[in-house]
């Protein structure tokens, strides 16, 4: 089995994708007290590691040796809901990620960000990060990733940067993508929206006919429980939705109008399993699931790079 570090594990749906192909977590790194809570409630025998990752790097050699180093590195410095400040962003990480897989050395890197991070802005950036890692024995390479494109009923694209031990890049492909639709909003939600008896259930299913737009978490500073700015609720509106904000519980038998997603709802959009439970009241549990990255996704990448460094060799050379 091959064994990872997380960086900014959030609520667990990358280090989800990671469990789901193989991978063993050697420490799940996170700052945020409720992802915390709900890493070591889904996954108790977890070493859930709740700490700033600028804190971490200091002893991030400790964890030298593992396979693989994965993240998903906070998205405002690169977002296009932002000023896109990139490197001078207080919250860029990259610098510190790099430092840690410095420390680590594992055989790949796998980094999760916004589609902002390929914007003509950032070329000198990415260019920059290429060099860095290329410096550390690294190949790397990146892609924009549709999560529709692996079953998951929403339009989310993700960037995805795979850096592999130079030695074994050779071995590396990316996932193939699904180029047909997944299943609607109302087919996958059907069910949840039936299950106190609302009869509007079957009607609403025939309305919410397309895949979700992209779930918009916010953050701490901006958002709430809602499914995103006006324009995103305007597009869940067309689905029968009502995004202003999220539902306690489903609709009840005399519900009359426009139902609102819960926080439940919303993680089975995000491909998470029903059986994945999210710890905190509703505003911070909807916010953990509005930043996870779908778990099919993250699964479906790191299969490829198990699949990569599995692959037997006639030599090997040190990193």
């Amino acid at each position: 089995m091959l064994s990872s570090v997380e960086l900014c594990a959030g609520a667990g749906g990358q280090a989800l994708g990671l469990e789901q192909a193989g991978y063993a977590h050697e420490a799940l790194v996170e700052i945020d007290p409720h992802c915390c809570a709900t890493l070591r409630a889904n996954r108790p025998r977890w070493t859930v590691v709740e700490d700033d990752l600028r804190l971490f790097k200091e002893r991030a050699a400790d964890f030298r040796g593992v396979d693989l180093v994965a993240g998903g590195l906070p998205c405002p410095p690169f977002s296009v809901a932002g000023k896109q400040l990139g490197a001078r962003d207080e919250r860029n990480l990259f610098p510190d990620a790099i430092e840690i897989v410095d420390a680590i050395r594992p055989r790949a890197v796998m980094i999760e960000n916004v589609r902002g991070f390929l914007d003509a802005v950032f070329h000198d950036y990415r260019e920059g990060l290429k060099r860095q890692l290329g410096k550390l024995g690294y190949t790397t390479d990146w892609r924009l990733l549709n999560a529709s494109h692996f079953g998951v009923p929403q339009l989310r694209p993700r960037v995805v940067i795979v850096a592999v031990r130079a030695d074994l890049a050779d071995g590396f492909e990316w996932p193939e993508e699904q180029h047909h639709n997944p299943p609607t909003v109302g087919d996958v939600l059907h069910d949840m929206m039936a299950a106190r008896g609302w009869p509007g259930a079957v009607a609403w299913r025939r309305r919410a006919d397309e895949i979700a737009p992209t779930i918009v978490g916010g953050s701490k500073k901006h958002g709430g429980p809602d499914l995103g700015p006006t324009r995103a609720r305007r597009a869940w509106e067309t689905l029968g939705v009502n995004g202003k904000s999220i539902a306690e519980e489903p609709p009840a038998p005399d519900f009359v109008g426009m139902p609102r997603l819960t926080v439940e709802m919303v993680a089975r959009i995000q491909g998470f399993p029903d059986d994945w439970h999210f710890v905190g009241r509703k505003t911070a549990a909807y916010r953990q699931v509005g930043n996870a990255f779908p778990p099919p996704v993250a699964r479906a990448v790191s299969r490829q790079v198990a699949s990569c460094l599995s692959r037997p060799r006639l030599h090997s050379v040190g990193a």
